[in-house]
């Protein structure tokens, strides 16, 4: 049986003692009850896990031995960053948990033109902070020992404001790909990027984005794309891209990583 996994920002060494995060810690005892004695992993977001035992269980605090430090990473070779316009009621926290299962490294919520969702000042805040925690949540089940970034929510104007010159970390020019209904291209006809390349997919609304925001998308670097003839609903469509891109270029496949 696979031990539970617990993200943990704290100090970590093999042979020390740490106490688990509130979070973490009223998880491992109300819902897993997790007793002295059991194993579980742990994980800052650096890279890597600890593999520990429990050394004592007192109401909800939960402190751990530390016994081994593992070079774990299972991250996409693909940069994935999601641009996912705000989808209402619990659509949201699905597009985040899924998409931290299928690799993103960044999530950037924006408010489009046809965004019911409104979201602003602390109620905004406390949204972002609560897919931050969907994100960990997911980063836990799944596997991955470097939790995705979810920033704040911005105007998708503004976010298209900062783009076009932005390069990736390897120095390459970033891809940037929308979905937008009855384009032409299609992910099999672009040429695949080398690992570490970052690729930038934006998904808009209910709506899907307005005529206005896919002209000004463009011009900031974004291509058009279809999956199949078929549209897709905002919830079904980042994730299905993301699957197809993990499938094409990214840790799907039987070659991956390989450029």
């Amino acid at each position: 049986m696979t031990s539970p996994r617990f993200y943990c920002p704290v100090p970590m060494a093999t042979g020390t003692l740490v106490e688990l995060p509130e979070n973490a810690a009223r998880h491992a005892c109300r819902v897993l009850r997790l007793r002295e004695g059991d194993g579980l992993v742990l994980f800052d977001s650096t890279g890597g896990e600890y593999v520990a035992r429990i050394a004592s269980v007192n109401r909800d605090r939960v402190s751990a031995d530390v016994l081994e430090w593992r070079d774990a990473e299972c991250e996409s070779p693909i940069r994935l960053t999601l641009v996912q316009a705000l989808q209402t009621g619990e659509k949201m926290d699905m597009t985040v948990q899924k998409a931290v299962e299928l690799g993103v490294q960044r999530i950037v919520p924006v408010a489009s033109r046809r965004s019911v969702l409104k979201l602003q000042g602390e109620r905004a805040e406390r949204r972002v902070e609560h897919w931050q925690g969907v994100a960990t949540a997911a980063c836990e089940q799944c596997g991955r020992n470097r939790l995705p970034e979810v920033t704040a929510i911005m105007p998708l104007e503004r976010w298209l404001e900062r783009l076009p010159q932005d390069a990736a970390p390897n120095g390459e020019r970033v891809l940037r790909l929308m979905l937008v209904p009855g384009a032409e291209l299609t992910l099999d006809q672009l040429p695949r990027p080398q690992p570490g390349s970052e690729v930038e997919l934006l998904i808009g609304a209910e709506g899907g984005l307005a005529p206005e925001e896919v002209a000004r998308a463009k011009e900031a670097g974004y291509l058009g794309l279809r999956l199949g003839p078929r549209i897709l609903r905002t919830e079904t469509a980042g994730l299905a891209a993301l699957a197809a891109i993990q499938c094409l270029w990214g840790d799907f496949g039987g070659d991956s990583g390989k450029g």
